[in-house]
This record gives C-alpha cells, structure tokens and sequence, in this order.
C-alpha cells in the first residue's frame, strides 16, 4: 500500500512539474526582451569579522554563562 502511494504522489509531483515548466516557458516567451539592462541601486552593507551580529553573539554568551552556572549550582 505505501509503495502504490509514492508511486502515485511521485508521479503527482512530476506532473506539476512538468506543467509548471511549460506555463513558465510560455510566459518566457510571450515577454518582449529588452536589450540593455535598467541600472539598480545596490545598497552594500559590511558585516562583522565574525560572520554573526552583536546581538547573536551576546545571546550565545549569556546562554553559555547561564549554562556553566546550573552545572556549577548543581556541582555544589
């Protein structure tokens, strides 16, 4: 019985793929192309060294020192 399923759902599924492929290259080509590219305004944003922000690090600290003083709490 679950083998008939995931027969009949993976073939549900490549159905809808197929059809969405061909309504997406339908639409592809009733869209006019324009040869030269709008300019777009791209606003750079530096991250830390890190790679995370402040305020994730200092969760991580504060959870860390919470952490060590159960243990600690739990060791005495």
């Amino acid at each position: 019985m679950r083998r008939q399923f995931v027969v009949v759902m993976f073939a549900v599924l490549a159905v809808i793929a197929a059809a969405s492929a061909a309504a997406a290259g339908r639409v592809a080509a009733a869209e006019p192309r324009q040869s030269t590219a709008a300019p777009v305004a791209v606003q750079r944003v530096a991250l830390p060294a890190t790679g995370i922000r402040d305020e994730a690090a200092m969760v991580l600290v504060g959870s860390a020192l919470i952490g060590i003083a159960a243990a600690v709490r739990r060791a005495a």
